[in-house]
């Protein structure tokens, strides 16, 4: 085990990924501690089973930490972990027969619900525009939303969201638009749709 060299928690993600495939306990826990909300969040939207979920989000970290000298060293931290979770879920459901039986990455359903409280929401007018566009995002197929969520919510690229979802490139960018053109076709606010989805996405969760 070699002595920590991490002086602070607020660190970027390269080095502590660097030094935890060095053995670093320190730099693991502060990736664990960083990002066991975020992936348990993501997988409770891939599973009902919450218990499951746990224990799948601390199983990733579990076999980052056994095979920790055999990982890539050049990753996105935050994109390979989303990416874990949801192999890891999608495999869990296929050999307990939780859906159809099938090693497919499309077997896993995306179950979040866009649920921006608009009754808490003074504005009349806003709450009626946020339940509207809440409703738009909830009627989406499962993939743009699980597109959505991971472009806007997640804040990850194309290329990490093709990736995560086992497709190429083109297939992750048309989810991506086929969703949007059909909320901008829809959508019927004053505030541009981009701009209000980033509204919606990031500053009500």
């Amino acid at each position: 085990m070699k002595n920590s060299t991490l002086h602070t928690d607020r660190i970027d993600d390269s080095t502590l990924w660097n030094d935890l495939k060095m053995g670093d306990e320190r730099a693991f826990s502060i990736l664990f501690k960083k990002y066991y909300g975020n992936l348990v969040q993501y997988g409770n939207s891939l599973s009902p089973n919450c218990e499951i979920v746990q224990d799948c989000v601390q199983d990733v970290f579990t076999d980052i930490w056994v095979y920790r000298q055999s990982l890539n060293d050049v990753v996105v931290v935050k994109a390979y972990l989303l990416s874990c979770v949801r192999k890891r879920i999608a495999r869990l459901q296929e050999r307990d027969h939780i859906f159809r039986q099938t090693t497919s990455m499309d077997s896993v359903k995306f179950l979040f619900d866009y649920s921006v409280e608009h009754q808490l929401i003074l504005d009349e007018a806003l709450a009626s525009k946020v339940a509207f566009l809440n409703k738009l995002l909830n009627d989406l197929p499962g993939r743009q939303k699980e597109a959505l969520y991971l472009r806007y919510h997640q804040g990850l690229s194309v290329e990490q969201i093709a990736e995560i979802l086992n497709v190429n490139y083109q297939s992750a960018n048309n989810l991506l638009h086929r969703a949007l053109l059909h909320l901008r076709k829809e959508w019927k606010g004053n505030i541009p749709l981009d701009i209000s989805l980033s509204l919606f996405l990031i500053h009500f969760f």
